[in-house]
């Protein structure tokens, strides 16, 4: 994949840098696509662990730090595993869908985000509603998709959901943005600029300190 990408992925190939017959990978994947999702799973699975354990060593009393946690070891994943990253947040490789059980391995590292901000909420709600960000729940009606996000943030209002969204947008799009190389020539401290970005959208979505 790092040679070629994910859309240049041969079992042959593969088989062939291991110096196995094709026949012995085939026993195993029956195709590439079989291969491609065992990877999938496997990354979002490593990723979704690193931020889950991150966003543990932190007490729920302190969100914003949390949220912070979570932030820097998804980033710090996606820099050790680019080729990885390129494969859950890049371009879809060609002919490849993915098959429904790989879902639930993409949410793990979205309902961390959604732990936290549901937990900041059931602690501190009257604090979200002078938030001026937050707009009306009447403003976002029909705009989401209620079903996964009532479990991964139930009880929480359809404004916070929705700018939850687009925290977690921000974060992967500078992370994005760094690892492919966009921010060339435009930010110099590509960490600190990163901590800023975390800073910002966190107003969004969780109380003041």
């Amino acid at each position: 994949m790092a040679e070629k990408g994910a859309p240049g992925l041969s079992l042959r190939e593969v088989a062939r840098e291991m110096n196995v017959v094709s026949s012995a990978l085939y026993r195993y994947f029956a195709t590439r696509d079989d291969l491609l999702t065992a990877l999938i799973v496997d990354a979002y699975n490593d990723l979704g662990a690193s931020a889950e354990r991150a966003a543990q060593r932190i007490s729920f009393n302190d969100p914003r730090r949390q949220l912070h946690a979570a932030a820097s070891a998804i980033r710090k994943w996606a820099k050790s595993n680019p080729n990885e990253y390129a494969l859950l947040y890049g371009s879809p490789v060609p002919g490849y869908e993915a098959p429904q059980f790989t879902v639930e391995p993409a949410a793990r590292v979205a309902l961390v985000l959604g732990n936290v901000v549901a937990e900041a909420w059931r602690r501190n709600a009257s604090e979200f509603t002078g938030n001026a960000a937050l707009g009306s729940d009447e403003s976002m009606k029909g705009l989401l998709e209620t079903r996964s996000l009532d479990v991964a943030m139930p009880g929480v209002p359809e404004r916070v959901r929705a700018l939850s969204l687009m925290v977690w947008s921000q974060i992967f799009g500078c992370i994005s943005f760094e690892l492919f190389g966009h921010y060339k020539g435009t930010v110099r401290n590509a960490r600190r600029f990163f901590n800023i970005v975390v800073d910002e959208v966190a107003n969004l979505v969780l109380p003041p300190n």
